[in-house]
């Protein structure tokens, strides 16, 4: 999980237990977000929902 300030507001992003303790590179423009790990691979990316605190991986 990577945390993000947003609008003075704090918001948890799920990126997965396999990625615990990788190094990430987040781009964020406006509410769209993408985390990228070291070697430029798309971990995650969404669009911020500004009114909920936790933003869960969504399941295929």
């Amino acid at each position: 999980m990577i945390t993000l300030r947003h609008n003075s507001r704090l918001h948890h992003i799920g990126i997965g237990r396999r990625h615990a303790g990788t190094d990430v590179l987040v781009l964020v423009h406006d509410l769209h977000i993408r985390v990228l790990d070291s070697d430029g691979e798309l971990l995650r990316e969404l669009t911020l929902d500004p009114t909920k605190d936790y933003q869960p991986q969504t399941r295929p």
